[in-house]
């Protein structure tokens, strides 16, 4: 099945549609043309879970975001407050990329939204263009980590884990890699003597956060909803919108119909994408859950090693491969119901092994060849991959540290959770 699948993606043949495939043919082959019929049932039924909703709706929260001025006025914010240090403005990129991820889940997104306003920016001061394509690119990353997570959610459906819990458990390792970032950021422009943006006025400061204001309420209301227990992830997103809308519309009027438009055709060509996986991905969850091949490969490395923190290297190194070559939806619905009953085996907190999912692919959107939010940050700044690459891979560095800290010190994930939810 998988020489199968590899073989029609080298040819051309999406993945899904090479999933889906493969999958029926193993169906086939293995119980005949009589399990056909309910084909059409199985991935109906897998694409119809609740939960994926959310990811629609955050797409469009995160276009309506950039086509109403919010993004804007979140730059000039985080310049006031980040200008007056040296290379100012790569650790305004990272503020506002944090902050623009707590309500898009989109690193692309991210990237779409930021990349344009800040990357020309960053080359008028001097800043070499790779160095602003790679800022860009990483910190854009954060957005899988920093609630709402696209990806978590993804995750979660797939391992039947609590979204919210995951959204908890990335806020504590969202924020060390923002900020080791910034240290990074501050490391270069003192070796290279890159310039302090502006000095720091307080009268500055609170005149962009007045101008801001409503926008600093949008995540309030989604993540306050959401861990309150108010809302679920999938109503915060649908609360998102709204809010986005009645922000970016009534109070900054900002917002056309031309740009509401574009931004709900993006948000449902994406969710199409996710869901023809999705319920691909059904089929071949069914055909494994019969063949019984996921607790045979779980069984198979348990024989081999039972110790948990051993196990957790190998997923490690395993998703990181993996990262290299799919994206990060397509990785997620993929392994995940393949791994999940080792995991399970060996005592690993479903939650915990969610971050450590989602870091690894996190990664892999930096690393060619697939890389896609890298090669979106560099057709954004027009700059050459490569060239790219080699000083990405100092923020690379960093994610890579935050994911060791997640793996083998489980408290910095799930702190928060065991506060608020056990």
């Amino acid at each position: 099945m998988l020489f199968g699948m590899v073989a029609l993606v080298l040819l051309g043949v999406p993945i899904a549609i090479a999933l889906g495939l493969v999958a029926v043919a193993a169906m086939v082959a293995t119980a005949g043309p009589a399990l056909l019929p309910n084909v059409a049932l199985v991935m109906y039924t897998g694409a119809t879970n609740f939960p994926l909703l959310a990811i629609p709706l955050f797409i469009f929260a995160g276009a309506i975001m950039n086509s109403s001025g919010i993004s804007r006025r979140l730059v000039a914010f985080a310049s006031a407050l980040f200008g007056f240090m040296r290379g100012g403005l790569a650790m305004v990129n990272i503020g506002t990329s944090m902050f623009f991820a707590e309500i898009s889940g989109s690193a692309v997104a991210d990237v779409a939204a930021i990349g344009p306003i800040l990357i020309p920016a960053m080359k008028r001061r001097g800043y070499p263009g790779p160095f602003a394509a790679a800022v860009t690119s990483s910190a854009a990353t954060l957005a899988v980590i920093i609630p709402p997570s696209i990806p978590m959610i993804l995750y979660a459906v797939m391992a039947e884990s609590s979204v919210v819990q995951l959204f908890v458990a990335g806020i504590v390792p969202g924020i060390l890699g923002g900020g080791g970032m910034m240290l990074l950021s501050y490391w270069f422009a003192r070796r290279y003597d890159w310039p302090v943006e502006e000095v720091f006025k307080l009268r500055r400061l609170w005149t962009t956060f007045k101008d801001a204001a409503w926008a600093f309420l949008l995540p309030l209301i989604i993540l306050g909803g959401i861990f309150g227990g108010f809302v679920t992830a999938t109503e915060g997103a649908g609360l998102a919108v709204v809010a986005a809308l009645v922000v970016g519309g009534v109070i900054y009027r900002e917002l056309d119909f031309e740009h509401l438009w574009a931004a709900m055709i993006e948000g449902g060509i994406q969710t199409a994408v996710v869901m023809l996986l999705v319920a691909a991905s059904a089929l071949l969850g069914v055909y494994l859950t019969e063949q019984q091949l996921p607790q045979r490969l779980a069984q198979g490395i348990a024989e081999f090693t039972d110790n948990r923190y051993t196990v957790l290297a190998l997923l490690n190194l395993f998703f990181l491969v993996i990262g290299l070559f799919l994206h990060s939806a397509a990785a997620i619905i993929l392994v995940v119901p393949i791994v999940m009953p080792l995991v399970e085996l060996v005592g690993i907190d479903p939650v915990h092994f969610g971050l450590v999912v989602t870091l690894n692919l996190g990664i892999g959107q930096q690393t060619p060849p697939v890389a896609s939010v890298l090669i979106t940050a560099c057709a954004v700044a027009k700059e050459n991959i490569w060239d790219v690459s080699k000083v990405n891979v100092y923020f690379i560095a960093v994610l890579l540290l935050v994911l060791m800290l997640v793996t083998y010190v489980p408290i910095i994930p799930l702190a928060l959770v065991e506060l608020f939810y056990r």
